[in-house]
């Protein structure tokens, strides 16, 4: 029994952590994954995501019981019912949860017990660009500013550097801070009377 407590450090199995860096480390191609979601509109700035099936460690995973759903939406100053938090804040939602887990992660591999992992973050934006009313202001956060408040059983300086190596591990802040390549294709079905009509035009 205590050997199975000090193997799950942070909620986080270090057995089966250790076990999966070292698969990996013998059988390179486990490390490929795609991600997937989907979305659909559902009236004004409402809309839904939702996401189960990824590939990883070379198959599809099917594992999910159950889809995980994610609404959006907009605030009612900008024009929406507050169907969701906004995609921008959903952004800043995703960036603290990858931080996040990357450091209990580090912490639980390097013998770290943490009792208090927090974040604070604030992403600051002038609505101006992604308005379209001037090109002089990106559509863009302009900048973000994440804050944690960390304790455990470590000095101020083992859990600053567990800060600062979730940093450098986490894919979310990779992909805010260094950019990542998108691609965006439309696929446009013809007007229902077009169809009932059997024009090609």
């Amino acid at each position: 029994m205590t050997q199975l407590t000090e193997a799950v450090r942070n909620g986080v199995d270090t057995s089966v952590l250790f076990a999966t860096l070292n698969a990996i480390k013998q059988q390179p191609e486990l490390a490929r994954f795609q991600f997937r979601a989907r979305n659909v509109w559902l009236g004004g700035a409402h809309n839904r995501s939702t996401i189960k099936e990824f590939y990883g460690a070379c198959q599809e995973d099917t594992s999910r019981a159950h889809e995980f759903v994610i609404d959006a939406g907009e605030p009612a100053v900008l024009v929406g019912t507050d169907t969701g938090p906004n995609p921008a804040e959903a952004l800043l939602h995703a960036l603290a949860a990858c931080l996040t887990t990357s450091l209990v992660y580090s912490a639980a591999a390097r013998g770290v017990r943490l009792t208090r992992v927090e974040s604070t973050l604030e992403g600051d934006m002038d609505l101006r660009g992604a308005l379209g009313l001037s090109d002089d202001y990106r559509n863009g956060f302009e900048r973000v500013r994440v804050t944690f408040t960390v304790a455990g059983d470590a000095t101020p300086e083992k859990l600053r550097e567990l800060v600062n190596r979730a940093q450098q591990r986490s894919a979310v802040f990779d992909m805010v801070a260094h950019g990542v390549p998108v691609t965006v294709a439309a696929i446009v079905d013809e007007p229902t009377e077009m169809r009932a009509n059997g024009s090609t035009a």
